[in-house]
């Protein structure tokens, strides 16, 4: 090799710096057998990147119920004698009232069956004595037959001057009377109950918010929480109230104009026996 050939090593650091210029500009030209850079312009999509995975889905928990710090049971617990004897008397009431309906619907159940069965046997027997043993003991049918019956056999002494159609007559409303009066028992409580429990349940308020105002005026807190708190819980009282007279006064009502219907069959079945007794003359 010839000495004078070989390329100094300024002329080597020349050409390093004058190549990378070139690559760096652009101008340097692709080596050939080489495959070509792809071109990326503004405009071409940026390559894909591997996503990232997705995160299981996890449920998401309804918040829990707030505990309400009110109610009737808070109010039993923190309630002085008073209140706690208000809610006992206005469950007495409720449960009298509800006992009274329903043996009372009870009693004039059985009556109607009394009634038909009187239609039945009664006037299809030859006496008025027959026709009675017929009835049930405890039917009020009975009853008023044996009365009628009495008194055509007691119509003596004193009596006896007494017109027979006035005695019979008489017997025969006094054991209708009766009978009326027997229809009515109960129904005195009903309406003392659908009369006085909303002035025991307003009872109730007034006392429930006179305490909630002490015991917020002691603490020095009258904010909203401090105050809606006990006033509303002292207005359960009221509501209470409401719901013991409501069906009291339902029920009562009801009541009365089932035994008005009752009590007009019985009226009719009484004036038909003074007849049949008057045209029998003794009625045996």
């Amino acid at each position: 090799m010839n000495p004078s050939r070989i390329p100094s090593p300024r002329m080597l650091l020349a050409a390093l710096f004058f190549a990378s210029v070139l690559a760096g500009s652009g101008w340097a030209q692709q080596a050939p057998g080489t495959p070509a850079a792809p071109e990326t312009t503004a405009a071409s999509p940026p390559p894909l990147q591997r996503l990232a995975p997705v995160p299981a889905l996890v449920p998401i928990q309804p918040p829990a119920a707030a505990v309400n710090p009110y109610g009737l049971r808070a109010l039993w617990a923190q309630g002085d004698w008073v209140a706690q004897g208000t809610l006992a008397i206005l469950a007495i009431m409720s449960l009298g009232s509800w006992y009274v309906l329903i043996t009372k619907l009870l009693a004039q159940s059985r009556m109607g069956g009394h009634g038909k069965a009187a239609n039945q046997k009664f006037w299809g027997a030859d006496t008025v004595q027959q026709g009675m043993e017929a009835l049930h003991q405890s039917s009020p049918y009975r009853f008023i037959a044996e009365s009628a019956l009495e008194a055509t056999r007691k119509h003596d002494g004193l009596i006896g001057k007494v017109d027979l159609n006035t005695w019979v007559a008489q017997s025969i409303e006094r054991a209708v009377g009766t009978v009326h009066s027997r229809t009515q028992e109960g129904l005195a409580v009903l309406a003392t109950v659908g009369s006085t429990a909303p002035f025991v349940g307003l009872f109730g308020t007034v006392w429930g918010i006179y305490n909630a105002l002490v015991r917020i005026g002691a603490s020095g807190q009258a904010s909203i929480d401090k105050v809606a708190g006990p006033v509303g819980e002292a207005l359960i009282m009221t509501a209470l109230g409401l719901a013991v007279a409501v069906p009291a006064v339902l029920g009562y009502n009801w009541l009365v104009r089932r035994n008005k219907v009752a009590m007009d069959t019985v009226r009719g079945f009484g004036s038909d026996l003074h007849t049949v007794l008057l045209a029998a003359g003794t009625g045996r």
